[in-house]
């Protein structure tokens, strides 16, 4: 006879084998709960009997959990500055810190109505989704900015799209390597590219997530200097470029930036005060 397994007792087998506790509360409650329960249901619900199926279902996500497979990915969502986005292993794992790119972005767009706003490589379509929200709730119709957003890769174009259609937010969604498909100038260009080194020992943390998300030559900084370079040419006067990019990189980010011709260039920090994305302000039209 089976033993009955409980979710007190599915907690201890994954403290016991290692898994960050929200972790497994976050798969237990995608496996079990109502889908507006929070963790205090796995509190008063701890002995509640898991079936020989959700069981099998447990063991084989934390099986893959401890294989660093993002949660996201064993559950297909992922909430995101308060949005439920879809998420796939077509896209990155959406994470807090890029929200700080979001803020950003919202700061000087509250100010701009009737801006036009580019995301580049968008892939779940986190940061433009975000803003969308944000920018709905706000203006009026008339002086509503609008949002477009760009990925190279066809699957994760599918699943910002799907995301999109979901949330009932108005996104144009495009096909693109960076630019090479866009038309036009913007108010404000936004991206959270590749950034992370070739040879970058975090990198098989993050094995199953896309590499071409992730990687991006030797120093980290190939796209994010292709997109500098490219950028003033897709920007109105005053119209900024804001950046996410790794740790170590705000020094070289600037540096780009201001060789570029940017004014204003800056970086903000993310939750943990590491500064984590950069922006600049293209003072002229090319």
């Amino acid at each position: 006879m089976t033993a009955v397994v409980t979710v007190r007792d599915a907690l201890a087998q994954a403290q016991a084998r290692g898994l960050d506790r929200a972790d497994a509360q976050r798969l237990l409650l995608h496996l079990l709960a109502p889908p507006q329960a929070n963790r205090a249901w796995l509190i008063t619900h701890d002995d509640h009997p898991l079936s020989p199926s959700v069981q099998a279902l447990w063991q084989d996500a934390l099986t893959r959990r401890l294989d660093d497979v993002p949660v996201a990915y064993l559950t297909g969502t992922k909430p995101f500055h308060g949005l439920t986005l879809r998420v796939t292993d077509q896209v990155l794992d959406p994470r807090p810190d890029t929200e700080v790119l979001v803020d950003w972005a919202w700061s000087l767009l509250v100010d701009l109505p009737g801006a036009r706003v580019l995301d580049l490589g968008t892939g779940s379509g986190a940061v433009v989704l975000a803003l969308a929200a944000q920018a709905q709730a706000h203006f009026a119709a008339t002086d509503a900015p609008t949002f477009e957003a760009v990925d190279a890769s066809p699957s994760a174009l599918q699943v910002a799209q799907a995301n999109g259609q979901a949330l009932q937010l108005a996104v144009t969604w495009r096909l693109s390597h960076w630019f090479r498909e866009v038309q036009g100038q913007f108010d404000l260009l936004v991206s959270n590219p590749p950034y992370i080194a070739e040879g970058d020992p975090h990198l098989p943390a993050l094995r199953h997530e896309p590499r071409q998300a992730l990687v991006s030559g030797a120093e980290g900084l190939d796209d994010l200097r292709e997109l500098i370079e490219q950028a003033p040419g897709h920007l109105k006067a005053n119209g900024w470029l804001l950046l996410e990019h790794g740790h170590d990189q705000a020094s070289a980010v600037q540096a780009l930036m201001r060789a570029r011709g940017f004014a204003q260039v800056q970086s903000r920090p993310d939750l943990a005060g590491i500064e984590r994305c950069t922006g600049g302000q293209w003072p002229t039209v090319e």
